[in-house]
């Protein structure tokens, strides 16, 4: 068996317990790539089934164990480092599509399938889940739902809590919890889909998920259009938004030495598609705007995949607020000389990363996330270079802290799931 001398209550009859439950192929040592954030596991089970799943949780709540989920292992890095970590439970093996209910718009779900499968079964029915999260080869739905991670078409088709109509959730003391179903419009019930989406896993670890589906677009078009100043960008971004086009995303470019970028993307018709670049083009007035390959929506994707020596936070301020972000993240990167780069959508939701000296960036961050909130925006740091620990990922949690801590007690009073992960150490 398994040696685990850090594991606290009998650590041989635990893993003993686990082994009973699970077959072989299903339990290993933790490996040094297993780690997260530096914090080394001593065990990853890999149940095959969301009973095993629930019934593994139950045994490692019931020995104090700390358990750390992991889907597709893209951002295990967000986050605190976890205060102690026992044993990584895996959703790999939960990656079936349960149910497509195509003429209903909608699937079921098991929360290891990654994006990238989903979308190709769907895409058989000309149908997609309107989403494009980062890493969509190996982020899985579990992993993407406990990170509320969404990019561009979130401008059209709404958040993730706007997507998802059913979840079932392993709970630290092995119940298996749904809510939600697969009908559009059922509303009945403790909403425990918006609750665990964004929870960073932090409340139970997501077995399933239901989502409402929408049509693929049979033709698309990106018109990119660069504008001279920040505040020029913001003009045609607030100009776009005020206007009757039926835009599918939308989003502002911008890095050191380069002049901001305007994208926008179109889906219907060629006839419909036709009509709507020639209003946006009124629109962008003496901005000239050209056609662009759709590789441009990518771009939020490029600047996650920066080199290690960069921070990637994410922000998020008032649509009017953001050529003054644009323009506090420029001058503050060239006072600490930093490099930098944004991507940030209409909404005002965006992502930028600093390259350079980390006690700098350390700076840069501090100086940012105080702008930002005296500016009712936010800066929760993704990514950070290897000596860049100190600076606390989330920042002030404000007064929503207590009612977090509350749904914490009442969910994982042993604080088994992601022990201090999570917002104010949760």
């Amino acid at each position: 068996m398994y040696s685990s001398p850090h594991m606290p209550s009998a650590p041989l009859a635990i893993e003993n317990e686990l082994a009973a439950l699970l077959p072989t192929e299903c339990i290993r040592r933790a490996a040094a790539s297993d780690a997260v954030c530096g914090v080394q596991p001593r065990l990853v089970v890999e149940p095959a089934n969301e009973q095993q799943l629930a019934a593994a949780l139950r045994i490692a709540n019931d020995a104090n164990l700390a358990v750390i989920p992991r889907g597709g292992g893209t951002k295990l890095g967000w986050g605190h480092p976890p205060q102690r970590a026992d044993l990584i439970v895996s959703t790999a093996r939960l990656s079936r599509i349960i149910e497509h209910a195509w003429a209903d718009l909608t699937v079921s779900v098991q929360a290891g399938c990654t994006i990238a499968a989903l979308q190709s079964a769907l895409a058989q029915h000309g149908q997609r889940l309107a989403l494009d999260p980062l890493w969509p080869e190996q982020a899985t739905i579990g992993g993407i739902l406990a990170t509320n991670d969404s990019g561009a078409l979130r401008l059209r088709f709404g958040a993730l809590r706007d997507l998802i109509i059913g979840i079932t959730v392993a709970l630290p003391d092995g119940t298996l919890a749904s809510s939600g179903g697969k009908v559009v419009k059922n509303v009945a019930g403790y909403d425990l889909p918006k609750l665990m989406t964004g929870a960073f896993g932090t409340l139970g670890v997501i077995t399933r998920a239901i989502f409402r589906l929408h049509p693929l677009p049979l033709h698309s078009q990106t018109l990119s259009a660069a504008t001279p100043t920040f505040e020029a960008a913001q003009h045609l971004l607030v100009r776009v938004q005020d206007s009757t086009l039926a835009h599918t995303s939308l989003q502002a470019r911008a890095a050191d030495n380069v002049e901001p970028i305007v994208d926008i993307l179109f889906d219907g018709t060629p006839e419909g598609i036709a009509g709507q670049v020639a209003q946006f083009r009124q629109l962008a007035d003496q901005t000239p705007s050209s056609e662009a390959d759709k590789d441009v929506w990518n771009a939020r994707q490029q600047l996650a995949d920066a080199r290690d020596d960069c921070a990637i936070a994410k922000f998020s301020v008032l649509p009017a607020g953001i050529a003054k972000s644009l323009a506090a993240i420029s001058t503050t990167a060239a006072t600490h000389n930093l490099s930098w780069q944004c991507i940030t959508q209409a909404t005002g939701l965006g992502l930028f990363c600093l390259g350079g000296n980390a006690t700098k960036i350390h700076s840069a961050l501090a100086q940012l996330r105080a702008q930002f909130s005296r500016d009712s925006g936010s800066l929760i740091l993704l990514r950070r270079p290897a000596n860049l620990s100190a600076f606390d990922p989330w920042g002030d949690p404000g007064d929503s802290l207590t009612l977090m801590r509350a749904l914490k007690s009442q969910f994982d009073p042993k604080h088994t799931l992601n022990p201090g992960r999570f917002l104010g150490g949760i």
